[in-house]
């Protein structure tokens, strides 16, 4: 039933911000997922950023694209935004574009509501990558599952070596950003987590790490009509018109032989 429950959903997902959010809410944790390349996913979380805001209901804006320890909670409402990018280390050169991104972090900042740093800091990867220990904070089927998408998400092109080193940071990467929504939590008010998709998937990504009986409700974005009638791991999927095509995988071979 749960299952038929979550496809229909996924069918009949509401056709803008507030009506999303009447569905979700109420809620102290709300994931929005998103495919990286798709601009509508990044316009539905900064309209749902200035919904929940102007409600008074936002308690902070957590993201992927920001490293832990960064966040904008010393800046007034009508800071700069050179201001906002250097509290938060967001660098020309970390791989998340500021005019894709800078929207929705804006949206919060001008709100008087908290930015606040999820990811793991690119200087504890390495020591990620060699932790055994982070092996054990999922069941064995869900870290074959994960080393599976490594291995799946770089098209057979990665060593096998690096598979488990590079799941690792894909565990570590969750575990840090479900401690820090769990840090941010708020009676009465709603902390939102943007992040990739399959961070905030239910069967792998942040929920797998959060305390028990911390209430959270998923929902992923899609590009694209949904491909089959599999129950997605979330509670609501938002889909959004098709990208054009890209062989990501001629893309990624080229680099390897670089």
């Amino acid at each position: 039933m749960v299952g038929a429950l979550l496809v229909a959903c996924a069918h009949r997902e509401p056709t803008n911000a507030t009506a999303l959010l009447d569905r979700v809410l109420p809620t102290p944790l709300l994931m929005l997922g998103e495919q990286h390349d798709a601009p509508e996913h990044q316009t539905l979380q900064r309209e749902v950023v200035q919904h929940l805001a102007a409600r008074g209901q936002l308690a902070a804006l957590v993201m992927e694209m920001v490293e832990r320890g960064h966040d904008t909670r010393a800046l007034p409402r009508d800071v700069d935004e050179a201001r906002v990018r250097e509290a938060l280390g967001w660098s020309e050169h970390g791989g998340w574009p500021w005019p894709v991104y800078g929207p929705v972090v804006m949206a919060a900042v001008r709100s008087g509501v908290p930015v606040v740093g999820g990811n793991l800091p690119r200087a504890q990867m390495r020591g990620a990558m060699g932790d055994r220990a982070l092996d054990s904070l999922v069941t064995q089927g869900v870290l074959q599952r994960q080393r599976d998408g490594i291995r799946e998400s770089h098209c057979g092109v990665l060593p096998e070596g690096q598979i488990a080193p590079m799941t690792r940071i894909q565990l570590a990467r969750d575990h840090a950003m479900a401690q820090t929504v769990t840090h941010a939590i708020t009676a009465g008010k709603t902390v939102v987590l943007v992040a990739g998709n399959g961070h905030v998937r239910r069967d792998l990504g942040v929920p797998l790490h959060l305390p028990s009986g911390l209430e959270h409700k998923v929902v992923m974005a899609q590009a694209g009509a949904p491909t089959d009638s599999i129950a997605p791991p979330a509670d609501m999927v938002w889909t959004t018109p098709p990208l054009p095509p890209r062989d990501h995988c001629a893309e990624l071979r080229q680099q390897f032989r670089r």
